[in-house]
């Protein structure tokens, strides 16, 4: 049987950690006691620099039952650090790995899909929603053309798939060869390229707390996945630049065919129209290629992605064993 680690982010989840603990305390029982997973398995939880009382709520999990362990980190780095924090912890314990978010929004009895998958030798399962009934026309809409920006941007990714993913160990030594510092693990993982599946499931309502993840934030992870895995941006910038310098030179030739004819118009609108629109062009471009320009300085840094601050499976393990107390009759 393969050692399981659940890896959880937590950001800030003083009200749901309590509920997820006890659901998960359930399935890894389920688990365990049907024989598919080792009784040395755990779920880890990442506390990432969280500022209410997610660390203490997680030192009292690891304290009542030995299912439960956690690591913090030194500050908050975000969703995708922090997950990459837990993975690269969890290795030196697991066999396989399954990252998923504090909230239960995703299905965890979608994890007997997972090992199913892995008994038939994957070794990534990506967990992918069924539906979005549950979503309002504006999430459903927006969630389309954000998958659909990033194909087309060329991003490799799981369509409706966000970080709920069975990993093997093999896998994420793997994903450690990886060393940018602009993380977007939902489009480094199908790069790995290792033999991989899907398993569906009903994603689920949050039940305490608030989402990490508003319309801002997610766009900004757009941003991010797309300027750290594609040069297509940059390029798209390249023919609309060729494009407009041909329109240029089409309209410098009809003007000048006009101006021949003595058909020559004073054209301010189209003076100033040409203007903007070049300015503001040219300003985008910048933009972009400055947003890439920042990525390589902060590459070039070679900072960590993560500092740990405590780990409650390493303390655990370098605790000095307890000595016998001698009696008087002992020599």
């Amino acid at each position: 049987m393969e050692t399981l680690y659940f890896v959880i982010p937590c950001y800030n989840e003083e009200e749901m950690l309590p509920i997820t603990a006890k659901a998960l305390i359930e399935k890894m029982d389920q688990l365990i006691n049907g024989g598919r997973i080792s009784p040395e398995s755990k779920v880890m939880f990442v506390d990432d620099g969280s500022k209410d009382k997610t660390w203490e709520i997680i030192e009292k999990l690891h304290a009542s039952s030995p299912l439960f362990t956690g690591i913090k980190l030194s500050r908050n780095r975000g969703h995708q650090n922090a997950l990459l924090a837990g993975m690269m912890t969890a290795k030196e314990y697991a066999d396989i790995i399954v990252s998923m978010d504090a909230d239960l929004q995703d299905d965890i009895n979608a994890v007997d899909g997972f090992l199913d998958k892995r008994a038939e030798g994957c070794e990534i399962v990506y967990g992918v929603r069924s539906s979005r009934e549950k979503d309002s026309k504006f999430k459903r809409g927006t969630a389309r053309a954000y998958y659909k920006m990033l194909a087309k941007m060329g991003v490799e990714i799981t369509y409706d798939h966000a970080d709920y993913r069975l990993m093997s160990r093999r896998a994420v030594e793997a994903l450690a060869e990886f060393t940018e510092v602009n993380l977007f693990l939902r489009g480094l993982v199908p790069m790995l390229g290792f033999k991989s599946d899907t398993v569906s499931y009903v994603r689920n309502e949050r039940q305490a707390g608030e989402s990490k993840y508003p319309l801002k934030k997610m766009l900004s992870f757009a941003v991010e996945g797309i300027t750290s895995l594609s040069v297509k941006p940059i390029r798209f910038i390249t023919s609309l630049g060729l494009a407009v310098f041909l329109v240029s030179i089409f309209m410098l030739i009809y003007f000048f065919v006009l101006w021949c004819m003595g058909r020559t118009v004073a054209g301010w609108t189209t003076t100033v129209v040409s203007v903007w629109a070049l300015g503001g062009l040219q300003l985008l471009a910048i933009g972009v290629i400055g947003e890439y320009i920042g990525k390589i300085y902060l590459e070039t840094k070679h900072r960590p992605s993560f500092l740990l601050e405590r780990d409650l499976e390493a303390e655990e393990k370098n605790k000095p064993a307890e000595q016998p107390s001698g009696g008087k009759g002992d020599n």
